[in-house]
């Protein structure tokens, strides 16, 4: 394992200390961690994963072998013991993924089929096409939180600076807010770069910023009520827990679910946990839409309207209350074969 993540950082051109300085982890620990002197906890796998780009399978049999090996590689029983832990491990395991349905699909096979179509048309002067669906999703996911600009008006405050008589501060800053969102997201799928708490709580800053920046870019603080009675609001090691959890779900399953599925999952995954105070369904809804760009599809843009508002606000809590998650990752494929449907029809005429 030290050399895995030696090699990785070398390739990725780090210095050790600047591996130290984007993961808030102690500079010697690193070379502690190199050398083999010092073995990661689990969190600190999961960053230098992400960070470094090394395969999360990988780096987590090497991690797990050396803890096994650390913990019995010396009694006299190991080999006896793990054997036995095998058995009950095989007997417990299960299939992680939902069955899809055929509804489900069919409907996949459809976008596949749409976006093999996207791929052979030639999409050098999309410019103009693409900048526009850009402004409609700007419009219509801040029309989903209650944003009352209309397209015509997100466009000249987004392209023309205008400020819109009647209109208050904090829906201008959304439209401009979240179109650099968008840019960045663009920017972070060709990098394809996994995904992790730095982007995350990047792209929250940028949704935030200037509406609430005490909190842009940082996880909400919980009170706790504690033995004594007294409340404290300290930054929630809870949400911490479930986020480090749902980079682990996202990097063992990111491929063996189809792209949508993924891109649906972690937008519900993520929404649930509610990490933020404020901009936790834009701030969703970006991040499944970077999936979906990495994966070459297009932006998935759920629309504001009252029915489809109702819709969507509907199969999220059906997901998260009764765990039935096939209405949402449905509701998810179509808003996609849409926007795809949409995206060649301009760029075909």
């Amino acid at each position: 394992m030290k050399t895995l993540l030696k090699n990785a950082r070398e390739a990725k051109g780090f210095k050790t200390r600047e591996v130290a300085q984007i993961l808030g982890i102690d500079q010697a620990l690193i070379s502690k961690f190199e050398s083999g002197n010092r073995k990661p906890t689990k969190d600190q796998v999961i960053k230098l994963a992400s960070l470094l780009e090394i395969d999360f399978e990988t780096i987590m049999i090497a991690w797990l072998k050396e803890k096994i090996l650390h913990e019995i590689g010396q009694d006299e029983f190991a080999l006896q013991a793990l054997m036995a832990a095998e058995e009950e491990l095989r007997f417990q395991s299960k299939p992680s993924n939902p069955k899809l349905s055929s509804k489900l699909h069919k409907l996949l096979a459809e976008i596949d089929t749409l976006k093999a179509r996207l791929d052979s048309l030639n999409q050098d002067d999309n410019y103009q096409i693409t900048q526009d669906l850009e402004l409609e999703y700007t419009f219509e996911s801040n029309r989903l939180e209650g944003n009352t600009l209309t397209l015509r008006e997100t466009t000249l405050v987004i392209n023309e600076g205008l400020t819109i008589a009647g209109k208050s501060m904090r829906e201008h800053l959304e439209a401009v807010n979240h179109q650099e969102a968008i840019a960045f997201i663009k920017d972070l799928a060709l990098k394809s770069t996994s995904i992790n708490e730095r982007d995350i709580l990047a792209i929250h800053n940028l949704i935030l910023r200037g509406i609430h920046p005490e909190d842009a870019g940082k996880y909400r603080k919980v009170i706790v009520k504690v033995e004594d009675n007294t409340n404290f609001s300290p930054q929630s090691k809870l949400i911490t827990k479930e986020m480090d959890e749902l980079f682990i779900w996202f990097e063992t399953n990111k491929s063996k679910l189809h792209p949508i599925v993924l891109a649906a999952e972690i937008h519900e995954r993520l929404v649930t946990i509610y990490p933020f105070i404020d901009g936790n369904g834009k701030t969703s809804r970006l991040i499944m839409n970077l999936i979906l760009l990495q994966n070459g599809y297009t932006i998935a843009n759920i629309k504001g309207d009252s029915n489809s508002k109702m819709e969507y606000h509907q199969s999220l809590e059906i997901t998260q209350t009764k765990k039935v998650k096939e209405d949402f990752v449905l509701l998810i494929a179509r808003t996609e074969k849409e926007s795809l449907e949409q995206y060649i029809n301009k760029i075909s005429h």
